[in-house]
This record gives C-alpha cells, structure tokens and sequence, in this order.
C-alpha cells in the first residue's frame, strides 16, 4: 500500500472515531436523569434485617392424675397462646418424628467412679433413645470440649465411643458443652425433632458461654434439653429434686424477691412468694432474660424446664440407666405443636401457654422464648 492510501485511510479513521464520540456525549446528556426519593421518605436499606420466628415447635407432655401419660389427644385437644394471643396450630405429631439427639457427656475426674456404670448404659441410649430411625451425636466435656462422635444413625459406634470414656481433669465446662450441642442441632433437618441429653453433675466451671444466652439459643433452634443428674457427694444423694417443687435462689433465712407493696417481709410471706414466683419456669425465664444477679443454683433443672424437657435424678448409681429409659419413654409418649407466630418479630420474652381441654391433667411444656432487639 502507498503511503498515499495509508494517510486516506488514517484519515477516515479518525474521523469516524470522532463521531462515535460526539454521538455518545450527546446520549449521555440527554439520558434521563435518576429519581430521587422525595423529602421526608427514608428508604430502608435492603440489607436491614429483622428477627423473625418462622416456626415454633413446642413439646407437650400430658399425663392424667397417676402420672401415666395421655395419648389419645389430638390436634383439637390443643390451644396455643403465644404472649396470650391464641395462635393456629400448623403441625400435630404424636413422637412421630425422627430424633436428631446430642449425649452431652461429663467427663472430669469427679465422676471418674461413675464412668462404669455410664458405658454400661450404651445400648439403653441406643435402643430406648435413638431408635431405629434416629441419629445421635456424642459431646464429652470437662476442661476440653470434644465431639467424641459425630451424627450418626448407625448403634454400633455410639456404643463404642460410650463404652470407650475416660476421665479428664476436674473442670466441668457444662455451659460451653451444652452451646456446642446446640450448633450441631442447627445443621439437623428441621423435620426432625432435636433433643440434648445431659448426664453429668448440676454444675458448671470455667464455661466461657452465658447460661441464659445458651437457653436463648437452644429455644429459638426448638431444642429440648433432658437431664441425667449424677451426684458424686453424700450430700446430693440424700434427696431427689423433683420437677414441680419450686427452687430457692437465695439462702435460708434470706429474702431473693422484693416484698408485695403494703405488706411486711417475713420467713413464711417469703416462702409463700417463692412458691408462687421462683419455681422452675420462672427461674428460667429469668435465666433466659439475662437477669442481673441470678444465681443458678440447679442449672440442669432449670434447663429442662426452660426447654419442656425432663431432669432425672440418679442418687443411686444402678439409676442411671434407669433414667435414660425414663427419658426414652418421655421422648415416645411426646406431643409436638408447631404454629406460625403472629407478630413474632417483637422484641423480648414471649410467653407459650398450652391448654388441653380435659380435666384432670398435668401438661408439661417449656415456657417459652427470647428474641433480642436488633
């Protein structure tokens, strides 16, 4: 090519690169120009969030005067009040659902004496608890948390981890453990029912997890938590606390709640209002809502009954087992309600009551759940 054609077609070039320029300047002055929302109206940012409770599972145990569990009820039995708003039942289950269940197991040196007696209890986990079409995670804890087992459905390794604890340190990190077992009930099926069950003695040392927060979590995730206690003093094994009678906060002699206005503070007004006021459900509501000052001292009663699970107590050794059948025959005689909860965004405590219209029954439920403001 010529020098002379090189110039020409440079030329053109250029030219028409100068007109797609022009062309696009003039577009873009003449686009139409972004709306603006007007004055006075903020819009909220599509990232915001707000707590909401999709759906509620709430265990439910009925038994009539003898203590022998109801089991002919059905979904018309039931009404649900969620902060005294009746709610719509949306599921009905009578121990139907498959168990996602977490063993939550002490292992400090100060149960070590009981550790026989607990790996004998494997195949009454496996055969009264799981089940056939149940699956179950194992947590060991004293001053480490481990996963000593991972979700299975298969019996042969839980009995095998349950039959192969050792004993650890002196620390019992009871709180962190029960947290723990919480997450991996997150990652269940929601189809499924999720249950924790604790064996170890009622008490926590060196847990970095708030009790009342590992209550919170437990209850927004429809965990249940059931209860082995195991005593490992004299002291412990003199009586067996039971699940109705209510729980003392304070000493003997002292008074844990302030006096009702225009009356004097006595022994027995006091007793009188700790009765009313300081049973289990209400120390787990208060546990639940953080209270300043609140002394714990049944922390694995207080669970269960925060969650609608069962404490038992094994004062003697040879109960151990007969506790997790105990449990076991709970989680089979066991009632689940789900509904939708209206306004259930609202920030704080919200109350579940459940009533069954039949006379003469005792309904054992938890209490309810915490929602914090965000």
């Amino acid at each position: 090519m010529s020098n002379n054609c090189r110039f020409r077609l440079f030329t053109a070039l250029a030219v028409c690169g100068l007109f797609v320029s022009i062309f696009a300047q003039a577009q873009e002055t003449h686009a139409p120009p972004v709306s603006k929302p007007e004055a006075g109206i903020q819009k909220a940012p599509e990232t915001a969030i707000r707590v909401k409770v999709q759906v509620v599972n709430t265990p439910v145990a009925v038994r009539d005067a003898r203590n022998n569990p109801i089991l002919n009820l059905q979904k018309e039995d039931f009404e649900i009040f969620d902060n005294k708003q009746k709610q719509t039942i949306e599921a009905f289950d009578l121990a139907g659902e498959p168990l996602s269940t977490v063993l939550v197991l002490e292992t400090s040196s100060r149960v070590a004496s009981l550790l026989p007696v607990i790996r004998k209890s494997a195949l009454v986990f496996t055969q009264t608890v799981v089940g056939p079409s149940g699956s179950a995670a194992i947590i060991g804890y004293d001053k480490v948390i481990q996963l000593l087992q991972p979700f299975t459905e298969n019996h042969e390794p839980i009995e095998k981890t349950i039959a192969n604890m050792k004993a650890g340190d002196k620390t019992a990190r009871l709180y962190d453990a029960l947290s723990d077992a919480v997450v991996l009930l997150r990652s269940q099926p929601s189809g499924r029912r999720r249950v924790i069950i604790v064996v170890g003695e009622p008490l926590d040392t060196g847990s970095n997890e708030k009790f009342g927060q590992v209550l919170r979590e437990a209850q927004l995730a429809n965990v249940v938590i059931y209860s082995v206690g195991l005593s490992s003093t004299a002291a412990l094994a003199l009586t067996e606390p039971q699940l109705s009678d209510p729980v003392s906060a304070t000493p003997p002699g002292t008074f844990g709640m302030p006096p009702v206005p225009g009356t004097v503070q006595t022994p027995t007004s006091a007793d009188r209002q700790n009765a009313m006021v300081l049973n289990l459900g209400a120390v787990a509501e208060l546990a639940v809502r953080n209270v300043p000052g609140l002394v714990i001292d049944h922390p694995l009663e207080v669970a269960t009954a925060a969650t609608g699970g069962m404490y038992q107590s094994t004062f003697r050794n040879s109960t151990i087992e007969k506790a997790l059948a105990a449990i076991g025959g709970d989680l089979n005689a066991q009632y689940t309600l789900s509904y939708n909860p209206t306004k259930s965004d609202q920030p704080g405590y919200h109350q579940i009551r459940i009533v069954v219209k039949r006379s003469g029954v005792k309904v054992r439920t938890r209490p309810g759940y915490y929602l914090e403001a965000k």
